[in-house]
């Protein structure tokens, strides 16, 4: 199927495409922060990641599942024009994130990672977060959200 924008328009579409403050990050740091962690945002760590929390030795990536090549996930389909430039860029990503976070845990960091699609979703918000917050607190070495929807009832 052809793309219905130009690329004019496209390039100015794509070109709003936040890489940082985006909603799910913006809900995971208010989120933490009135569950009384305090982190920072700003830092010269690999990967650049989203929080650091310096008392727990801790970094959260909050990662978009389409940019990042979210394995499962429906938002991480690739489109179908320029099929061969997206999945070079996306494969990409992905081999930068393993290094930085290779690299980070070698420097003793504990690393978690947070997918769009587990903010996104109305329902999986808090699981998350509870998830987040116990992890923070223990002795384990990763983090990741899972693809599992969660029915509160």
């Amino acid at each position: 199927m052809a793309d219905i924008m130009t690329p004019k328009q496209r390039s100015c579409c794509m070109s709003k495409v936040r890489g940082k403050d985006t909603a799910p990050e913006v809900y995971l740091r208010k989120a933490l922060w009135a569950a009384g962690f305090r982190y920072r945002l700003k830092s010269e760590l690999p990967g650049k990641p989203d929080l650091i929390l310096p008392k727990y030795k801790v970094v959260i990536f909050v990662n978009g599942c389409f940019w990042h090549s979210h394995d499962g996930c429906s938002k991480s389909k690739l489109p179908t024009t320029h099929e061969e430039f997206w999945a070079d860029k996306i494969a990409l990503n992905a081999v930068r994130d393993k290094r930085n976070i290779a690299e980070l845990k070698r420097r003793g960091w504990r690393v978690a990672v947070v997918w769009e699609c587990s903010i996104k979703n109305r329902m999986n918000k808090k699981h998350t977060v509870d998830k987040l917050s116990s992890w923070i607190t223990s002795d384990t070495k990763w983090f990741e959200t899972a693809l599992v929807s969660v029915v509160i009832t």
